[in-house]
């Protein structure tokens, strides 16, 4: 009898062991088509299209032109066939790939920008989880003795008996 019981209780252990809970797939935090305009830089020509092509025209070294573009702070959103006209202009290329970086650039700072933003909040959120976590418990669990024992531990209940 001693044995059955024995084997049953072994098994009931091997089959709590055997047994794992299924963990969740973590969340991915979509963004939005509205939040994703938000985050794109707006574009902003302070030097239009029609002066690139004059200055270009006009024998502006390209150099000078990617200068005067940083020095106004000009972002474009240059589409391919818009680089391909511009081109025909008489824009330098040099010129159109600083455009197209630049816009890239920004592109990817916006992003890192956003995900920075993201993960600070997040970081902010689990600490305040673990401030909360430590303060309900505090008091309760002594490491060596496991939660709510102690030889010094006096809770809800009061002293546990036979210690004061």
């Amino acid at each position: 009898m001693r044995l059955i019981v024995a084997a049953l209780i072994g098994s009931l252990l091997l089959a709590g062991c055997a047994t794992t809970q299924q963990q969740k797939e973590p969340q991915i935090q979509r963004i939005s088509a509205e939040e994703l305009e938000k985050l794109l830089p707006k574009p902003a020509p302070f030097i239009t299209y029609d002066e690139l092509v004059r200055l270009s025209k006009a024998g502006t070294s390209p150099d000078e032109i990617i200068a005067k573009i940083k020095e106004t702070n000009s972002r474009y959103d240059l589409t391919p066939s818009k680089a391909l006209e511009l081109s025909k202009q008489g824009v330098d290329p040099k010129v159109l790939d600083y455009i197209y970086n630049s816009r890239e650039q920004a592109l990817r700072d916006s992003f890192a920008e956003e995900l920075n933003k993201r993960e600070k909040e997040k970081v902010v959120e689990q600490e305040k989880l673990r401030r909360e976590y430590q303060w309900r418990y505090r008091g309760f669990y002594d490491p060596f003795w496991g939660p709510g024992y102690g030889p010094y531990w006096r809770g809800y209940y009061g002293p546990r008996w036979g210690w004061w």
